[in-house]
């Protein structure tokens, strides 16, 4: 099992958003698990934990699906609310909708959507990007560098009913989409938004 996560700094406190990781798919073109691969000596998912922790995001929520048991026993995920997915096979909004449905009866006024294949984003951006949609209203706010848009993204508790409501196969996307009018697009410096692990081309270059 790898190391306990190091208790987060002490940051000020973020209580009105929350982390939902996406952790549930089944890795196909990589060939393992990307939530266990290592970078900077973590996994990718404990990673992606500490940056929210370090950025002042108290409230965490990890959907595993595929290989959750695996997970589980691999990585000390005490510090985070688990939730398993046992429909990861009708998609990523799947996903998302397990974990909006444990933050559906919180106070969480809005929600980052983390990917388990972007293990690189940097502190800076998760504020930026919280301090965006605290100072503009907006319910949606993509980060994105030199144009390109990328992950996490965050969004606002106005949409978190009507994705619940979305069926098999329709996907979160397109709903946001909807949204582009009322959509902030922050650029920000961190390559790390754009740096979609999905193979072991793209692992090996992130390595380097």
């Amino acid at each position: 099992m790898s190391r306990p996560l190091a208790p987060h700094r002490d940051v000020p406190s973020l209580q009105a958003t929350a982390g939902v990781i996406l952790a549930a798919g089944e890795s196909s073109r990589m060939g393992t698990d990307k939530a266990l691969l290592m970078y900077r000596g973590r996994t990718f998912l404990e990673n992606i934990i500490c940056q929210l922790r370090d950025a002042g995001v108290q409230r965490v929520v990890v959907v595993l699906g595929h290989h959750a048991d695996l997970i589980q026993q691999s990585i000390d995920l005490t510090s985070v609310e688990v939730v398993v997915n046992r429909d990861y096979r009708l998609g990523q909004t799947s996903s998302l909708q397990a974990g909006l449905r444990r933050l559906s009866e919180s106070r969480a006024e809005s929600t980052l959507l983390c990917l388990v294949d972007h293990p690189s984003i940097s502190v800076d951006t998760i504020q930026k990007l919280i301090q965006y949609f605290t100072s503009s209203g907006s319910p949606v706010i993509v980060p994105q560098l030199r144009g390109k848009h990328g992950h996490p993204v965050l969004l606002g508790r106005e949409l978190f009913s009507q994705i619940l409501s979305l069926g098999p196969g329709q996907g979160a996307d397109t709903l946001i989409h909807h949204y582009h009018d009322r959509t902030e697009f922050v650029e920000v410096t961190d390559p790390g938004i754009l740096l979609d692990v999905d193979d072991p081309e793209s692992y090996r270059w992130l390595a380097e």
